[in-house]
């Protein structure tokens, strides 16, 4: 799942590299890593925008080998950054560390739970692992990572 790779990248991003695509920072895409983390893990609870009937499709799309759209705007965030919130890119890469290892023992605790995610609705384990590999492999190729 999110494995230490990913976290090796993420300590290698200088915190003024320019995105490839869109207007994040590096320190704003691992803050909103740390969000997407946290709605696997229990602690950001948010509903599905989008309808039920529209979920059997964007599922598809997810257990598929596509790759994530480059310039999608969720609407849960919206077109604007968010402020941020860690003094530095460095303690952000930390909390995200924290938020995946809670993730693990999360999933390690309940095991067969289904958390909800903005797009995708409610993912079991092994979606989540799917969705954070496909979303974290999306933004770490936005800063040329990858």
């Amino acid at each position: 799942m999110l494995t230490d790779n990913y976290l090796m990248l993420l300590n290698k991003l200088d915190p003024q590299q320019k995105p490839l695509w869109g207007k994040m920072t590096p320190r704003h895409m691992v803050e909103h890593l740390i969000l997407a983390v946290q709605m696997s893990n229990g602690k950001l609870k948010l509903d599905c925008f989008n309808l039920p009937e529209n979920i059997p499709t964007l599922k598809r799309f997810l257990m598929s080998s596509r790759p994530m759209p480059k310039l999608f705007v969720n609407p849960v965030i919206g077109k604007d950054l968010r402020p941020l919130e860690y003094s530095s890119l460095i303690n952000a890469v930390e909390k995200l560390k924290k938020e995946i290892d809670d993730y693990l023992l999360f999933f390690e605790n309940n095991p067969g739970a289904n958390l909800v995610n903005v797009t995708f609705g409610e993912l079991d384990e092994e979606e989540w692992n799917i969705f954070h590999k496909k979303h974290f492999t999306h933004h770490i190729s936005q800063f040329g990572l990858l």
